[in-house]
């Protein structure tokens, strides 16, 4: 059984949340760059070169790049010979996010009841964690700080088998040209199809942690996220929902199996800033 101190896990998470808000991934400035090249609408070429400066500027500053510093979404994949000694890993990350988010300045933008809007008391906490059980002794950390306007866009439906791929498509298409702007385009799409209600929402969220550019590993999947993303592109919502042919940077799909009378699918948004950090412990 390997042990890895509580407060290891406290430190790690809470650089990730500073991290996660001031450097833009390598993979996400990687297809501001790809995507200046083609995109046609001046306006939207602009809009890309702020992009890139701003994203400059948050690294070099180390301020964040965006006003909402999101909730802070983990997918942990835990080694079930991993141990973490002097607490639980649920309450080692939500203090690694309080120590983070407080110590960087990052806005607070948690409510402890949704309907009265209570805030939190905790600084930007409680976190969204999921833990995935892995033979071994590792443990690896994934982070995102996930915003909530291009949260607010995202959508699940329960379809029926008979709607097949063309109704699946359609349907993402549908969700990505009603969030026109406010998503804040261009766009990563996460989808998630299979598994059941909670599990495709759960499938599209995974997918996002995936970096730009990364295809699924099934031929067939691959091949549909470059043809949805293709039809994104020619939607003409463009970078900031200005106009333009860069709607969406990439479109990354997670498939399970499902019930019999089923075809669950989600979609989950996120803006431009695609932020993802992963660490090994």
């Amino acid at each position: 059984m390997r042990s890895i101190p509580y407060q290891v896990v406290v430190n790690e998470v809470a650089k990730m949340c500073q991290e996660a808000n001031f450097e833009l991934g390598n993979d996400v400035i990687d297809a501001f760059q790809d995507a200046l090249k083609n995109e046609t609408s001046p306006i939207g070429q602009n809009i890309l070169q702020d992009l890139i400066e701003n994203a400059n500027i948050a690294s070099s500053e180390r301020i964040p790049m965006c006003q909402d510093t999101g909730v802070s979404v983990f997918i942990v994949e835990l080694g079930q010979e991993c141990h973490i000694e002097g607490g639980s890993i649920y309450d080692a990350i939500n203090e690694g996010v309080i120590k983070g988010y407080e110590e960087g300045y990052l806005r607070h933008s948690i409510v402890d009841n949704p309907l009265t809007r209570t805030k939190s008391k905790t600084y930007n906490s409680p976190a969204i964690i999921h833990i995935e059980m892995r033979p071994g002794s590792e443990c690896t950390i994934h982070m995102s700080a996930k915003g909530g306007g291009s949260e607010n866009m995202s959508a699940l439906k329960m379809m029926k088998p008979s709607d097949g791929i063309e109704g699946v498509k359609a349907f993402i298409l549908d969700t990505v040209k009603n969030a026109g702007p406010n998503a804040c385009p261009p766009l990563v799409v996460g989808i998630g199809i299979g598994g059941n209600f909670e599990r495709c929402a759960y499938l599209a969220k995974k997918s996002l942690f995936r970096p730009i550019g990364h295809r699924s590993q099934h031929q067939e999947l691959a091949e549909l996220e470059l043809e949805l993303m293709a039809k994104m592109n020619l939607l003409g919502i463009g970078p900031q929902g200005m106009g333009g042919s860069t709607t969406a940077l990439d479109v990354k799909i997670e498939i399970e199996p499902c019930h019999i009378a089923a075809l669950p699918v989600a979609i989950n948004l996120n803006c431009h800033a695609s932020r993802h950090k992963e660490i090994n412990l």
